[in-house]
């Protein structure tokens, strides 16, 4: 048996990576009362068409089973960050919006949360190798977090996403994926828009 197979170098690599990224950005947001998941739920609605996402494009984009999103959202309501919004074509969905105290919020922690991700990240490597990284991540998003960017569109269709990614969030056995509302992040956030 190879111990040192190349592909445990890359996925020790990104996962080391991750988690040291992580843990520098973790202190601002704690100063902010954000969790990990509470700004990975406020951001993707700030990058979204109105500030607004369905429900279950939030959970697709978010990589949490719908009574995870659903567990996130009424925290984020409770404190006045997110509204609920009904959604006038289907009475059965709704919308997870934005409000003007979770902009505030957001717009507090943003320029500690970008100076964090510039040093311990994006400064570390040029222009051109930036690029280049940022497609390679989009290349693998593409494959392992395929609804990674539902709803980014206003014709984008979250159901269709589940069942291209092989998951339907109406499976009574399916649980979150093994993350929970304090889970971090599994990969960097990426622009809710394709192609950003």
């Amino acid at each position: 048996m190879n111990y040192h197979d190349s592909r445990l170098t890359a996925l020790g690599l990104l996962t080391e990576v991750h988690a040291g990224i992580m843990a520098r950005l973790h202190p601002a947001l704690a100063r902010a009362g954000l969790s990990e998941i509470d700004f990975e739920t406020v951001i993707r609605l700030a990058r979204s068409p109105e500030q607004r996402l369905r429900m279950s494009d939030l959970a697709a984009q978010t990589g949490l089973s719908t009574s995870g999103v659903t567990r996130v959202v009424d925290r984020l309501e409770r404190e006045g960050l997110v509204a609920r919004q009904a959604c006038p074509s289907d009475r059965r969905a709704s919308y997870a919006v934005l409000t003007p105290v979770g902009r505030e919020r957001l717009e507090s922690v943003l320029p500690e949360h970008l100076h964090d991700i510039d040093r311990s990240f994006t400064r570390l490597l040029p222009d051109g190798e930036l690029e280049a990284f940022l497609a390679s991540l989009r290349k693998i998003r593409d494959v392992v977090r395929p609804c990674a960017t539902a709803g980014a569109d206003l014709t984008s269709d979250a159901a269709g996403c589940e069942k291209a990614a092989g998951r339907d969030d109406h499976d009574p056995g399916r649980d979150d994926a093994g993350r929970n509302d304090d889970a971090v992040p599994a990969a960097p956030l990426s622009p809710a828009k394709p192609g950003l």
